[in-house]
């Protein structure tokens, strides 16, 4: 299959374009239809044609894109590595109208008590997260203080593996439309996934399991991760507790595999080492502090996807100078699908 640089970027600054996704399932299983325009809608005023959503896609600098998509397929497929925010990235921003919940949100303890003083501390810690007087070195302590105390109360409050099943399964939160399909892709060329989160990898192996219904074998997760013991109860987190400020610093140390309940543990990617010596990324996130979840790779190429979902008049001005490709209203996976498929393209395709 080949593809055209100019099929999936507009070739002009600012310019937005506006394409339809329509899933064929033959072969490539999807199929685009790309119109150029220099305006978005808003959230309310998205629309379906023929049963597929219209979404925008916005390049800042279309000339450099074409560069860093000609060095990654020079290098091949081999050097190259994905690396994913979680929340609001993979997972849909919206949902029949509504925000979607988050991996940490959505967690209900099975103890009333203990949820209210969870939620307690969002109230107090998540302003001081956004907070633009806070220098960023106080803020990261901040952050840490906060997650640490949330930890002990799912600790204290006895959370089992039970009540986070229970959750998810009551939770309001989906992948975006073309997820599996790109894990899919990657997972066909042995190309390696690190999903970075704040949050607890337990619940996001659950929602990967109970959403999806499958694993990857090329899928490892960065994240905090629980210790239980032989009847399910939590007891403890493993290694350093990772916040919304300092995901990119255990990169490597933190990652690990999705856990064996989800399938076959065998065959799991767990060489880190392989992972060093992939110098070509494709990054995907939903927030500009995103971009430093690849801060500790020593990469020669990385072409950053962001998915700005929400206040885009207000964001969209940082979002398109930050990313080199921005995805605007929630917009599906489908066109991601699209450039890994040319970023592993032969030259001559």
């Amino acid at each position: 299959m080949s593809y055209r640089l100019q099929s999936i970027i507009p070739v002009h600054w600012s310019s937005i374009c506006t394409h339809r996704c329509i899933p064929s399932h033959i072969n490539s299983r999807f199929l685009r239809v790309w119109c150029c325009g220099n305006s978005y809608r808003n959230q309310g005023e998205m629309e379906e044609v023929d049963g597929s959503k219209v979404c925008e896609v916005v390049v800042g600098d279309a000339e450099l894109l074409e560069k860093k998509i000609a060095a990654i397929r020079t290098a091949g497929p081999a050097k190259l590595q994905v690396i994913a925010d979680f929340d609001a990235t993979l997972t849909k921003y919206w949902i029949n109208g509504h925000r979607g919940q988050s991996s940490h949100g959505l967690l209900q303890q099975g103890n009333p008590e203990y949820d209210v003083k969870r939620h307690k501390l969002y109230e107090y810690y998540h302003p001081l997260e956004f907070s633009p007087t806070i220098p960023i070195e106080e803020k990261a302590k901040l952050m840490e203080e906060w997650w640490e105390k949330t930890h002990a109360l799912l600790i204290e409050g006895g959370l089992t593996y039970d009540a986070i099943k229970k959750s998810v399964a009551n939770a309001s939160i989906a992948f975006r439309e073309g997820v599996v399909e790109l894990f899919e892709f990657l997972e066909e060329r042995d190309i390696p996934v690190l999903i970075f989160s704040a949050g607890l990898a337990d619940i996001i192996e659950e929602v990967l399991s109970q959403k999806l219904h499958r694993s990857f074998k090329n899928i490892k997760i960065v994240s905090n991760r629980m210790v239980f013991d032989a009847d399910g109860r939590l007891v403890s987190f493993k290694g350093k507790t990772i916040h919304v400020l300092n995901k990119n610093e255990h990169a490597l140390d933190m990652a690990a595999p999705v856990h064996d309940r989800l399938g076959d543990i065998n065959g799991l990617i767990d060489d880190n080492a392989s992972v060093k010596k992939r110098t070509s990324v494709l990054l995907l996130g939903d927030h500009i502090g995103d971009l430093g979840m690849s801060d500790g790779l020593n990469y020669e190429t990385r072409i950053s996807v962001g998915f700005l979902n929400d206040n885009i008049e207000k964001s969209l001005d940082s979002y398109r100078e930050a990313f080199d490709v921005l995805y605007l209203n929630d917009g599906s996976m489908w066109g991601v699908v699209k450039l890994v498929s040319q970023l592993c393209s032969s030259g001559s395709d």
